[in-house]
């Protein structure tokens, strides 16, 4: 089977890698462009891209995969499939008509909950008790393609969107072995999606990670190891951005909302519906991520400062 490979981060590495291992025909990887990271700005590769490079695969990084030319250079490598898992540019018609199996997709959740970007932070942060991946053979819609397979496993109660992350790429990798396998023998049964009961996982934004602290404990909590590895969960201390980046449930108390309960070297925040949640690891605007215990020694916030705005 001859296949061009479309991914850019890390969840799509473990793909493009059982696709060599299983010696399938890679014909070409394409990737996001580099772009600028870290405080320097200077230009880094994608996860993708160092895969392909190691892997010695043929590597092509337009930055508008519409253009005319690259539907053209495309159309003349004649593949079998194309295979797409998080490659960041919405593919036109004319390059899902290519491929002679289609274009196959790698959704990280069981479709048709949760279409779109962020499938693995929203489902995290909503509390969602299980999820998983499926393929499905891309359209002209946002995920609305037909189901081929599905893979479903339960989320961990503490387990935050990295981990999860990690988890489901390697079955997502598992799944398109398996689907890649279907429709090669003919064995594929395309199932339409039920609109009526698709959700959706829209692009996180930094003012998803602003915290409400009415909210119950477990509601921030969820997302607070939801919204990894961006933009985390914030609020405001002292008029400056105050970041955790990690935290537990505490159990009943009682108070004002975002106030601060310093307890036995162990820090602490009113919550609503009676809860506190317990803060393990923060951040001040401008310095390193610390422990809560780190954080008391050199802040001294006592019992009266409370978080949020009005800080």
């Amino acid at each position: 089977m001859r296949i061009v490979f479309m991914g850019t981060p890390e969840f799509a590495v473990p793909t493009l890698e059982r696709l060599v291992a299983a010696g399938r025909g890679v014909l070409l990887v394409l990737t996001q462009p580099d772009r600028p990271k870290g405080r320097g700005g200077h230009l880094a590769p994608s996860p993708v891209k160092e895969a392909a490079l190691r892997l010695g695969l043929p590597l092509h990084q337009p930055e508008r995969v519409r253009r005319p030319e690259v539907v053209e250079f495309l159309r003349a490598l004649e593949s079998d499939a194309m295979v797409v898992v998080g490659y960041g540019q919405i593919i036109p018609q004319a390059i899902i008509d290519l491929p002679r199996l289609g274009i196959i997709n790698v959704h990280a959740s069981l479709l048709p909950k949760y279409r779109g970007a962020a499938p693995i932070q929203w489902a995290v942060a909503n509390g969602e008790t299980n999820t998983g991946v499926t393929t499905m053979r891309i359209n002209a819609g946002l995920d609305t393609g037909d189901v081929l397979m599905k893979c479903e496993t339960p989320i961990g109660p503490d387990e935050d969107a990295l981990q999860l992350g990690a988890r489901l790429a390697v079955a997502g990798a598992d799944l398109l072995a398996k689907t890649l396998d279907a429709l090669e023998s003919g064995a594929a049964t395309p199932i339409p999606q039920n609109n009526a009961e698709a959700t959706y996982a829209p692009i996180l934004r930094k003012e998803d990670g602003l915290i409400d602290w009415t909210l119950p404990a477990p509601a921030i909590f969820n997302r607070a190891r939801g919204f990894l590895p961006w933009p985390g969960v914030w609020t405001w201390f002292r008029g400056q951005v105050f970041h955790v980046w990690k935290a537990q449930i505490a159990g009943p108390g009682e108070g004002i909302c975002g106030a601060l309960i310093a307890e036995r070297r162990r820090l602490f925040v009113q919550c609503g519906a009676n809860t506190r949640l317990e803060l393990m690891e923060v951040q001040q605007e401008g310095r390193k991520r610390m422990s809560a215990e780190a954080f008391l020694n050199g802040m001294h916030p006592g019992d009266s400062q409370t978080l949020g705005r009005t800080s």
